[in-house]
């Protein structure tokens, strides 16, 4: 029998605006569903910052706080000290979590915060051009390194999971990839496991996911997907960097 979709109560009824073939909606899909199957989405707040993140209060269907590029790791820490029985994460790009927002997540990671984190990498800053992230790779073309990153010039790449795994305040930190039907469906049993963790109250979690950006990046959608898998993930491999409670 066909199995028909239905739609997770904790997104909202709004078509999604991201480009074609975005990682985005894929991730708030997920984590809706997520939401739902916990049965957390009345007490769940999400914090999402400056970026294309920021469209995140249209679709979830559930309290959103937008706020200062970079903040989102500030914010939550002090909405989880204050009302430690909601469920709180952030949704953070790689242009703001691992520029302007480097500290705050270092520290809150270091404190070991009750928290959970969702960081989409797409190695450029997606909303304002494609200019070259903290975590754009090696040689990688963007708008702002149109010959390609060098090291020499711009700086090496930030691999910022391998950096918050070093962290005794960090409880779980994973990567995982977009790039096909098997990277989704690890990318949601990893995101479970960091939202199950902060509900367990076992301290600060934290999910990498590398995801596509087919018009920044310049390819098509079908391009994209290939690009994580052939690309992307042979700079940050995915896995599991971290868990203080494997069991």
């Amino acid at each position: 029998m066909k199995k028909i979709y239905t739609k997770p109560q904790s997104l909202k009824d709004a078509a999604f605006r991201f480009c074609p073939g975005c990682g985005h909606s894929i991730l708030h899909k997920l984590i809706a569903e997520l939401i739902d199957e916990f049965g957390i989405r009345e007490k769940t707040i999400g914090i999402a910052p400056v970026g294309c993140a920021v469209f995140a209060y249209d679709y979830f269907n559930f309290d959103v706080i937008e706020c200062a590029h970079g903040r989102p790791p500030a914010v939550a820490t002090a909405l989880k000290r204050v009302m430690p029985d909601r469920f709180v994460f952030s949704y953070q790009g790689d242009g703001d979590l691992a520029s302007i927002g480097m500290a705050e997540i270092i520290h809150a990671a270091n404190r070991g915060e009750n928290l959970s984190v969702v960081f989409v990498n797409n190695a450029n800053y997606g909303m304002t051009g494609g200019q070259m992230a903290p975590t754009t790779p090696k040689g990688m073309k963007t708008s702002t390194t149109p010959y390609g990153r060098r090291p020499e010039k711009e700086g090496y790449t930030m691999m910022v999971s391998e950096i918050i795994a070093q962290l005794q305040g960090a409880v779980f930190v994973s990567r995982t990839a977009l790039d096909g039907i098997k990277g989704v469906k690890q990318t949601k049993r990893m995101i479970k496991k960091a939202f199950q963790y902060q509900l367990e109250n076992r301290g600060f979690s934290f999910v990498e996911v590398l995801s596509p950006c087919p018009t920044d990046w310049g390819i098509s959608p079908s391009e994209a997907f290939n690009y994580v898998k052939d690309s992307m993930e042979q700079v940050f491999k995915p896995g599991i960097l971290k868990d203080l409670y494997d069991e």
